[in-house]
C-alpha cells in the first residue's frame, strides 16, 4: 500500500461540535491508518500549547498547528514560526498611535504581554485563559519574536488601522482582532519537505471556510458532508457528515484502511 500524508482539522471534521468530542469512527480511522503505516497528523490555527492536550487526548504525534507556523513530528515541536517582525512592529506602532490596546504572544504559552493594561479596559479580558503580564518598561521595537497580536478594535473601526492586511488577521469575537501566521497550506508542504515525502500522497480532511486554504489540486482534498458549500466545491471529494462516520467511510472507500 503507498503510503499517505493525512491532516485533519479539528473542530466539525474529527470532532462532533456537539459534544466537543472527537467521533468515535473517526478515532478508529486514525487507530487503523496508523497501523497500515500512513503518518497521521493533525492541521490547525490553534496554538501548539492549546491542541497539545487534543493530540494526546488522541493519541497522535504530528501535527501542523499555530495556523501552519508549527509543526511536531513525534511529539517534538520542531518548528515554530514567529510573525514577520518587520511587519508586526509596524501594525503595534499604528495601533499605539490610534490608543488601541495591544496584547502580545512572544512565546508557546497562556501568557500575554503589554505595556498597560488598555486592552482589558476597552474589551474586557481575552476570551480564553490567559496569563497577563503587564510591564511598562516593555520596548515592542526591541523585541526579537512575536507570534500573536491581539488589538481591541471593533470591525467597525478596523478601517483606521491601514496595515490591517499586511498580515494574518482573524476576528473570533467581535470584540478584538488577532494577528496570527495564517498559512495551513504552506505549513503543510514544510511538513512534507521536512519528511522528504511526495506532495502527491498529501490527504487533507476540512469542513469550514478556515479549510480552504489547505485545499489544493496538488493533493487529494476530502470535504466532511457538514462542510460549507465552497469547501465542498473546492473538494476532490465529498463524504458523509463528520458523525454519520464520514472519516470512516472515506479512507474504507480509498484503500487507505
Amino acid at each position: 500500500m503507498n503510503k499517505k500524508y493525512f491532516f485533519f482539522d479539528i473542530d466539525g471534521t474529527l470532532t462532533d461540535n456537539k459534544t466537543k468530542k472527537i467521533v468515535p469512527s473517526a478515532q478508529q480511522a486514525l487507530k487503523e491508518l496508523e497501523a497500515n503505516g500512513h503518518f497521521v497528523a493533525i492541521a490547525t490555527g490553534r496554538a501548539h500549547y492549546k491542541a497539545r492536550k487534543f493530540m494526546d487526548e488522541i493519541n497522535l504525534h504530528n501535527m501542523v498547528c499555530c495556523g501552519g507556523g508549527g509543526l511536531v513530528i513525534d511529539d517534538k515541536l520542531v518548528v515554530n514560526t514567529p510573525l514577520n517582525l518587520e511587519k508586526a512592529k509596524a501594525i503595534i506602532k499604528e495601533a499605539e498611535a490610534n490608543n488601541i490596546g495591544i496584547l502580545l504572544m512572544l512565546d508557546d504559552s497562556i501568557k500575554c504581554y503589554s505595556k498597560n493594561n488598555l486592552f482589558r479596559q476597552q474589551v474586557g479580558p481575552r476570551q480564553e485563559p490567559t496569563e497577563y503580564i503587564i510591564d511598562p518598561s516593555l520596548d515592542y521595537d526591541a523585541l526579537p519574536e512575536i507570534f500573536k497580536i491581539y488589538l481591541s478594535i471593533s470591525k467597525e473601526d478596523q478601517h483606521k488601522l491601514t496595515l490591517v492586511n499586511t498580515l494574518g488577521n482573524l476576528r473570533f469575537v467581535p470584540e478584538y482582532l488577532m494577528f496570527q501566521y495564517d498559512a495551513k497550506k504552506e505549513g503543510i508542504e514544510n511538513m512534507m519537505k521536512y519528511l522528504n515525502a511526495d506532495i502527491k500522497d498529501v490527504v487533507v480532511f476540512g469542513d469550514d471556510y478556515n479549510d480552504l486554504v489547505m485545499f489544493d489540486e496538488k493533493w487529494t482534498s476530502i470535504a466532511m458532508g457538514n462542510a460549507c458549500d465552497e469547501l465542498k466545491e473546492k473538494a476532490s471529494y465529498v463524504t458523509d457528515t463528520n458523525v454519520d462516520d464520514g472519516i470512516y467511510k472515506a479512507c474504507k472507500q480509498f484503500g487507505w484502511i
